[in-house]
C-alpha cells in the first residue's frame, strides 16, 4: 500500500530549504537569521498541524 504524500510535510520541507539558503544568502547576520527563524517556525508549525492530522 502506498503512502499519500503529506501537503504539511511537503511544505514544511519546502521551509526547512529555505531557512538554510537564508543562512547563505549575501545579507546582514541579522537579516539572515530573522528569515532562517521565520521560515523554521512555519516547518515546526506545518509539521505539527501534519500531526494532528
Amino acid at each position: 500500500m502506498k503512502h499519500a504524500l503529506n501537503p504539511f510535510a511537503i511544505r514544511a520541507f519546502a521551509h526547512r530549504r529555505m531557512a538554510l539558503s537564508a543562512l547563505r544568502a549575501n545579507s546582514s547576520l541579522a537579516t539572515r537569521l530573522k528569515r532562517y527563524s521565520h521560515h523554521m517556525t512555519i516547518a515546526r508549525s506545518l509539521e505539527s498541524a501534519g500531526r494532528t492530522q
